[in-house]
């Protein structure tokens, strides 16, 4: 564990460890309590019990009997083996608005100082279409590097492209068997591979063709390289279509065949090394995983054709010489599990030290109708297809809801919500956890959804849009004892936990952290909200200026957090829908 970022959780961890004499504060995890009129923060006292030879209700009363009101802690009662801390209110209030306002102190602190981090995601195969179980991977990755960039790392979002291997030498034996239609697409190219394959099952020799295709690929054939990079180049054209609709931009984009001149360097290495062994033929690499019991890594085939093992190894230490990196990401789904095992695994043995600082950041299945998908069996469904039937599906909607506005904004509108949904119905879940297609939960504008919270965001530029036009704007000077009631107090105390769970969402890979934090964010903003149709009373835009300002405040910071959280997540935030 380590001292949250929220600066009054933090000073609960502090007054914990001030307490019982120990020096480190970050032992202590901070919690809310179960109910709200026990406190604002918990804390445990089990990681005392140990070291201090004491029970922890023991340790809970101890730290009670000598706490002392501080800038951010008001009272501490225990309760058992936990304490529970009261913030001072004002003090809290003070410290989002001035975060809000003018971002300083920052909304989101560094907590790194421009280390790299290397995130490997989406990493397509060329000639074939980008399909809808593409985008798990990809909103993960994409979502992980903004979330570490936002806390001051220097994340290198890397698209390793498949374009090497026996594979593409089934494209060229297909492509000069029975051509495509002009102009080439991607769509030919994935055609041509499902009827090789098709064909391939009846007539065996076509293999020994696509082997021979790959060997003349690989030897530099000229014939064999231009079709290649033909093939590539039109790939790479679609595969940007899909990532400008995503907003997605890489810091590199390599593909496997770019490491093609380094594998004799990387084998002698190993073999320098004494890493390599020799199979049936075969250079493979002897591995263990911690006693675990894997096979070995393949590097060389008998025929001396090389595999995406030995070229994940030369961009591996590629990457290490160019990045220094502190940690490197590989978002793959966790079929992969095994090679990237072996993978870590033959690092370690050739005495790479930084190899245990590679991650595999695993992710489950994205179903259709119950069922695994795929573009080589001809079963995919185009992720652009369903983007663009995203938007067209929200832009009904957005239109109705706004009738004044003109075409041109009611598409962009259209686009922020429909792509915004389909991404974030990728990141709702444990990355671990098989994802479903559904049409109706993806678009809702209720429940766990993107446009739930895009809603709630467009909420708070409409109020905020209404008070400008009564003179009324949110100021970090807010008078912060106007807001007393127990609903706002709610909304704050969820608003504060932001940055720890953008911190969690980085320690664990795991943007689902951040993604149900929005929703929580919305559900408080909803029931304080709505207190106000209730009650004139409780309305935002009081009749009061001084109760009105700081309830509009509430209002700008609650927009941020969410502004913030959907951009981390790579979701716009649209200001009206």
């Amino acid at each position: 564990m380590s001292t949250p970022l929220d600066p009054f959780a933090a000073a609960a961890a502090r007054a914990v460890a001030t307490a019982l004499d120990l020096d480190d504060p970050g032992q202590f995890q901070v919690a809310a309590p179960p109910r709200p009129e026990l406190g604002d923060y918990a804390v445990g006292c089990f990681p005392a019990a140990k070291a201090l030879r004491a029970p922890p209700p023991k340790l809970a009363a101890r730290v009670a009997e000598r706490f002392s009101p501080g800038p951010e802690l008001e009272s501490a009662e225990a309760a058992g083996p936990f304490v529970n801390f009261r913030a001072r209110r004002s003090a809290l209030y003070g410290h989002l608005f001035s975060a809000a306002i003018t971002d300083e102190p920052p909304l989101i602190p560094q907590v790194a100082g421009g280390e790299a981090i290397c995130i490997d995601y989406s990493s397509p195969n060329i000639s074939k279409q980008l399909a809808y179980h593409h985008i798990h991977g990809t909103a993960i990755g994409h979502a992980l590097c903004n979330i570490f960039r936002a806390l001051g790392y220097r994340a290198v979002g890397i698209n390793h492209l498949g374009d090497w291997g026996t594979t593409h030498g089934m494209l060229l034996a297909a492509y000069e068997r029975w051509g495509a239609p002009e102009p080439l697409t991607v769509e030919a190219l994935n055609e041509l591979y499902v009827e090789f394959r098709k064909r391939a099952e009846q007539d065996p020799a076509l293999e020994d063709e696509a082997r021979a295709w790959f060997a003349r690929l690989e030897a530099g054939d000229e014939a064999a390289r231009e079709t290649w990079k033909r093939f590539r180049d039109v790939s790479w054209r679609e595969f940007s279509r899909v990532y400008d609709e995503l907003g997605i931009r890489f810091d590199e984009v390599k593909g496997e065949s770019e490491y093609e001149d380094d594998i004799p360097e990387v084998l002698r290495v190993l073999e320098e090394r004494g890493a390599l062994a020799e199979s049936e033929g075969a250079l493979v690499v002897p591995v263990d995983d911690e006693g675990e019991d894997i096979p070995p890594l393949l590097l060389k085939k008998g025929d001396g054709a090389t595999l995406y093992g030995t070229r994940d190894i030369a961009a591996a230490i590629y990457r290490h010489e160019t990045y220094r990196f502190s940690q490197s990401l590989y978002v793959v789904d966790r079929g992969q599990a095994l090679h990237f095992k072996q993978l870590f695994a033959a690092l370690r043995k050739a005495g790479f030290a930084w190899a245990d600082r590679m991650v595999h950041v695993a992710f489950g299945l994205v179903r259709i109708g119950g069922k695994k998908t795929g573009t080589r069996t001809g079963s995919g469904v185009k992720l652009l297809e369903v983007l663009t039937e995203a938007t067209a599906r929200s832009r009904e909607r957005v239109k109705a809801a706004n009738p004044n506005a003109s075409a041109e904004e009611v598409d962009r509108v259209a686009h922020q919500v429909g792509v915004g949904a389909v991404v974030f119905a990728n990141l709702i879940s444990q990355r671990q956890k098989d994802v479903d297609f559904d049409w109706d939960e993806i678009l809702t504008w209720d429940g766990d959804s993107g446009p739930y919270i895009q809603y709630a965001h467009a909420r708070c530029s409409s109020i905020l849009r209404r008070a400008r036009e009564q003179g009324l704007t949110p100021t970090q000077d807010a008078e912060r004892d106007r807001l007393a009631g127990d609903r706002e107090w709610a909304l704050a105390r969820k608003l504060a936990e932001f940055p720890d769970v953008v911190r969690r969402s980085a320690q664990g890979y795991e943007p689902h952290h951040l993604a149900r934090y929005l929703l929580d964010v919305c559900a408080a903003f909803s029931t304080w909200y709505t207190a106000g149709a209730q009650d004139a009373s409780q309305r935002v835009l009081a009749s009061d200026r001084a109760t009105a300002e700081a309830r509009l405040t509430l209002v700008a910071t609650t927009r941020e957090v969410l502004q913030r959280g959907l951009g981390l997540l790579g979701v716009a935030a649209p200001d009206a829908m």
